[in-house]
C-alpha cells in the first residue's frame, strides 16, 4: 500500500466516524495500533523476558 493510500485509509475511516458518530472506537484502535507497534518493535530485544513478567 502506498503513502498516499494510507492517508486516504485513514481519512476514510476518520469520515466514517464522524458520519456514524462511533467515537469510541477511536481509542480502542489507537491503543491496538501502539501495542503492535510496541510488540514488532520489542521483538528481538533482550527486554522480551521483562515485559512478559509485567503481564
Amino acid at each position: 500500500m502506498s503513502g498516499m493510500g494510507r492517508f486516504r485509509l485513514l481519512g476514510e475511516f476518520m469520515q466514517f466516524l464522524r458520519q456514524e458518530k462511533k467515537w469510541w472506537l477511536a481509542p480502542i484502535l489507537i491503543i491496538l495500533a501502539l501495542m503492535s507497534i510496541f510488540i514488532v518493535l520489542t521483538e528481538s530485544s533482550a527486554l522480551l523476558p521483562a515485559i512478559y513478567a509485567l503481564f
